[in-house]
């Protein structure tokens, strides 16, 4: 949601990036509470998160927010606090049981290693298809996006 803090940070990062305030771009948080919110914005500012994944099926309704190559999204807290712009660099859609170790590193969480990538992304992705109506499985379709990270708070 594109509130007045959010607007804010936006004309900011366009001001000093010499990017047109018009362009468009995305607002969302990662995870899907307060917690992963933080945890995962902050391995962005850290610069050890480079990469994220979420299911193709959680768009097919909502095709305005699916991630978009080259697009721009203003990063915010689980409450809607403006973090950091990020831009798409790379998107991919593969199955889940296709997914790397690379992407997996680049990613930033945990020990970054595929096991633990893929232990926490089906705990994380079996909650999600159960509020979808879909039910999980190892060729789910996962959107593997990996994105530069192009603005935060001084």
């Amino acid at each position: 949601m594109i509130n007045e803090a959010v607007y804010k940070f936006w004309v900011e990062f366009c001001e000093e990036s010499a990017t047109d305030v018009k362009t468009p771009f995305q607002v969302w948080y990662f995870g899907l509470g307060s917690e992963d919110a933080k945890e995962l914005c902050d391995l962005v500012l850290q610069g050890k998160k480079s990469a994220t994944a979420s299911l193709v099926w959680e768009y097919e309704n909502d095709l305005e927010n699916a991630p978009v190559l080259d697009g721009f999204s203003v990063v915010t807290d689980f409450e809607g606090n403006p973090k950091c712009v990020i831009q798409t660099t790379e998107l991919r859609i593969i199955p889940f049981n296709e997914v790397d170790a690379k992407f997996a590193f680049d990613e930033g969480e945990g020990d970054q290693s595929l096991d633990y990538w893929r232990q926490v992304h089906w705990e994380y992705f079996s909650r999600k298809c159960t509020s979808l109506g879909k039910n999980p499985n190892l060729e789910m379709p996962v959107n593997c996006e990996r994105f530069k990270l192009l603005y935060s708070h001084k």
